[in-house]
């Protein structure tokens, strides 16, 4: 993971990635996750996404883990909460009333330090990822989150097309990095409205991994 790419992505607001409604997918799907009131939702790379305003309005607790501290500072602004903070180890733990996000390097997080995860929602951490580190973050993220269920969303495409991120990931990679772990159960596949940016066809798959 190339962290200067991504502090320099928040630093000039060059944040294509961050959607403007909490994500489809995940409205349509958390129900698989079988989740209750007061469950705890664990969103690795989540930025300042808004699904996680979602979640908390749902009832849910979240935790995620960030390397930009401008995205977590605007996260909370935007959530009108102003946070505990203290160090983490080699991060920082940003807190409020059902939120606990990590900012730093998700590799240096562990499952203590992290606490109960009922459940996972990957959006953009996979997929941000390239193939050199999704093995070992799959690994890193099933073990932090003692396998708890995942809804994990993913981009395919011609990747011949687009260096990525966001890479596109095949069927056989989600499972050869997760099915080990989880079954694995394809819940929705379609094609991103007006290809991907605008420029060549592309699809978005989410998958239930328990």
């Amino acid at each position: 993971m190339d962290r200067e790419f991504w502090h320099r992505k928040w630093a000039i607001d060059e944040i294509g990635f961050h959607e403007r409604a909490a994500n489809p997918l995940l409205v349509a799907h958390a129900g698989r996750l079988g989740l209750v009131a007061g469950s705890r939702v664990f969103v690795p790379l989540c930025g300042k996404s808004l699904d996680l305003h979602w979640l908390l309005s749902k009832g849910y607790r979240v935790a995620g883990a960030e390397l930009s501290q401008i995205a977590v500072d605007q996260l909370f602004a935007d959530l009108g909460l102003t946070p505990d903070v203290r160090q983490a180890g080699e991060l920082l733990h940003y807190r409020a009333q059902d939120i606990d996000i990590f900012i730093g390097d998700i590799f240096c997080l562990d499952s203590e330090t992290l606490g109960q995860v009922d459940a996972v929602y990957d959006r953009a951490a996979f997929v941000a990822l390239p193939a050199s580190m999704r093995g070992p973050y799959a690994t890193h993220v099933t073990q932090l989150a003692g396998r708890a269920p995942q809804l994990l969303v993913c981009y395919q495409y011609e990747q011949a097309l687009m260096a990525g991120p966001p890479f596109s990931i095949s069927d056989e990679e989600v499972a050869q990095r997760y099915g080990h772990a989880y079954g694995l159960t394809l819940l929705a596949r379609a094609g991103v409205a007006g290809g991907f940016k605008g420029r060549f066809p592309a699809a978005e798959a989410v998958w239930l991994l328990q």
